[in-house]
């Protein structure tokens, strides 16, 4: 039993309302999940920081702490997927819970499938990645030692990017970007000037099988123009074609 239940992904559910932690508890739970629950929001954060989980299943509006407050306290310390349950509807939640690191958003009216299979997918493509990211890293570490391998940066302006470390600067000034921030700007530019419609970015960084928004592209362009761009609102790198998708010019 102990070795099944070591095999098991676990769960943490950060919900106040126990009506709704109920419910996503016995969806997870039928379907091999092993859930733990916090009502508490600064409960829940320390929980998330104290023990390892496969998946935050957490709620914006929590007592003691808020849901946003808590998933930029998370992915500051570890990373681990994180699924923000909301029962509001504004763009402007959902985008400002991606731009804190936040993996997807779910509203209250999901069904017991959509909710098992959005989880299942985060679970799955976190360990591939993860698993990918190991084995990339410890072999180009090597060959680069053994080899003397000069790896290039991707040089665009002000702007650079190391493939080694993952590390991107504008302007000499190190950057902070969360994980599908960096995958969906290295693979723009390192296909410079290549139009790239939002359905193949959304399958190239997110994968055919994600359950999720297209529009999610779209954001994550958003954000990275933020963080990137002198004027995001005229910018230089990541431009929009219209009509066809987004490119990137060095």
């Amino acid at each position: 039993m102990a070795n099944d239940n070591a095999a098991r992904p676990r769960i943490l559910i950060i919900e106040d309302d126990d009506t709704i932690a109920e419910l996503e508890r016995d969806f997870l739970e039928i379907n091999g999940f092993i859930t733990e629950r916090e009502s508490d929001g600064l409960k829940g954060m320390e929980r998330a920081l104290k023990d390892t989980f496969d998946l935050i299943l957490l709620d914006l509006m929590l007592p003691g702490m808020d849901g946003y407050a808590i998933c930029r306290a998370i992915r500051d310390k570890i990373n681990v997927p994180i699924l923000m349950v909301t029962a509001r509807g504004e763009e402007t939640d959902k985008v400002r819970g991606l731009g804190l690191g936040a993996d997807d958003y779910i509203t209250k009216n999901f069904t017991p499938a959509e909710l098992v299979a959005r989880i299942k997918s985060h679970i799955a493509r976190f360990r591939r990645i993860t698993e990918a990211a190991r084995q990339t890293t410890t072999i180009e570490k090597r060959e680069a030692a053994e080899k003397e391998i000069i790896v290039s940066d991707i040089v665009a302006g002000n702007l650079v990017m190391n493939p080694l470390t993952r590390r991107v600067f504008v302007s000499g000034t190190e950057i902070e970007l969360a994980n599908k921030e960096y995958e969906l700007l290295f693979f723009l530019a390192s296909n410079p000037e290549i139009v790239f419609s939002k359905e193949k970015l959304y399958n190239k960084i997110w994968g055919e099988d994600m359950y999720g928004d297209i529009n999610t592209v779209r954001e994550h362009i958003t954000r990275l123009r933020k963080k990137i761009e002198r004027d995001p609102s005229n910018p230089v790198h990541i431009q929009t074609v219209w009509g066809a998708g987004y490119r990137f010019l060095g």
